[in-house]
């Protein structure tokens, strides 16, 4: 309605077409509504305003706004979905490593062929004695109660730390030769683990070809759910049921923590039968604690004057452990030249003083090559020791639960 206050200004709007916007404060009716006739009332007393001589342009129409697309309404509609849960995200593994070789390929050309542990001349004479004595069936005997030793059942996983004070002491090729002799005779799966990440040597000395899983990379993997097929994935196969976990790639620097080796160990012990652990030299803290943590110990050291003093000293520090320590120990005395500078056996009496047993490996020439171990060429002296030696240390294992 016009404001009766000023209905000049709404009759001026009106006749002027009312296309622009109102003027403020006049309150002016829409412009698509025509404009009625002023009353005589309204006019009186006024002075009347002639009607314009062209006729006001016609009223433009605003264009409405456009009014929001709504979604189509379904024909059907759906029924509404119920509320789940969301599945906790599961940890991720660690992605697979690039394989690697364990010996370079022009490294593994600079070797000879292999030689037998002992020379010809040697095989000879003994197989004569044996034929003129009767020394053959002693051994048959013998034989026949180390290897109804190593085959004993067990509960519970037995687990076997070899280590030394300092390297070059023979510790990889003894852990080799017991897991190689425990392979041969037992059924159940047996497990070489190289807890000695730096410049271990145990796959070239079981002759892997390539590795790839590490120790320290099982350790993020391995769950309580996975069967023996699911763990042997990551492992490397050998000849025999035996199986090896490497403890590095060759790399300089390559670290295993304590916790990582635990978790490995206490994951991987219902899976295998015999667990041999070829462990870093002394005093080193996953040393230790192999050590503390295995049913049975192997003390590797070089049959020298300076090799069986260190031994000897850590022997008698070793006495004032538990008494199951020093009782589950084996000292093994490698012979790394064919004329040793020492009395071997006076040594050896030496160090059995302390209540540790005490084997001696005899020179090898197989073995002292360094290259991949095989049991067919080794020599029979040393066949037979490192078979008492796996039998005796088996035995101490199963007296620890």
């Amino acid at each position: 309605m016009p404001n009766g206050d000023n209905w000049q200004g709404d009759v001026l709007r009106d006749l002027r077409g009312a296309s622009g916007p109102p003027a403020a404060g006049t309150g002016g009716r829409p412009a698509s509504v025509p404009p009625a006739p002023p009353s005589a009332a309204q006019t009186s007393g006024t002075e009347r305003i002639p009607a314009p001589t062209q006729p006001p342009a016609p009223a433009t129409t605003p264009t409405p706004a456009p009014a929001p697309q709504q979604a189509p309404t379904p024909a059907h509609p759906q029924a509404p979905t119920p509320h789940r849960t969301p599945a906790p995200p599961r940890p991720r593994r660690p992605s697979a490593p690039d394989s690697r070789a364990v010996v370079d390929s022009v490294l593994s050309g600079t070797a000879r062929r292999p030689q037998r542990g002992e020379p010809v001349a040697v095989r000879v004479a003994r197989a004569v004695r044996r034929i003129v004595s009767s020394s053959a069936a002693r051994e048959v005997a013998e034989l026949t109660r180390t290897a109804e030793a190593l085959q004993q059942p067990v509960t519970t996983g037995r687990q076997i730390a070899v280590t030394s004070i300092r390297g070059g002491a023979g510790k990889t090729t003894v852990a080799a030769l017991l897991g190689t002799a425990y392979a041969h005779y037992r059924q159940d799966p047996v497990l070489l683990v190289e807890a000695d990440p730096a410049l271990g040597s145990l796959p070239l000395r079981l002759g892997a070809e390539t590795l790839r899983w590490t120790t320290a990379d099982l350790a993020d993997i391995v769950e309580p759910q996975m069967s023996l097929l699911d763990v042997t994935g990551y492992l490397v196969q050998l000849p025999e049921n035996a199986w090896l976990l490497p403890g590095s790639q060759g790399q300089i620097g390559a670290m295993l923590d304590t916790s990582a080796y635990e978790r490995v160990m206490v994951a991987l012990r219902r899976y295998f039968g015999v667990t041999v652990v070829d462990c870093e030299t002394l005093p080193a803290e996953v040393a230790r604690v192999a050590l503390s943590a295995s049913q049975a110990r192997v003390l590797a050291a070089p049959a020298t004057l300076d090799g069986v003093t260190s031994t000897y000293a850590v022997l008698q520090w070793m006495q004032g452990l538990p008494r199951h320590m020093i009782d589950g120990t084996v000292v093994v005395l490698s012979s790394t030249v064919a004329r040793p500078g020492i009395d071997v056996e006076a040594a050896a009496e030496k160090l059995r003083s302390t209540g540790a047993g005490v084997h001696v490996l005899p020179y090898d020439r197989h073995l002292a090559a360094g290259g991949a171990l095989r049991t067919e060429l080794l020599g029979r002296p040393t066949r037979l020791a490192a078979t008492r030696l796996a039998a005796e240390v088996f035995q101490l294992s199963q007296k620890r639960r």
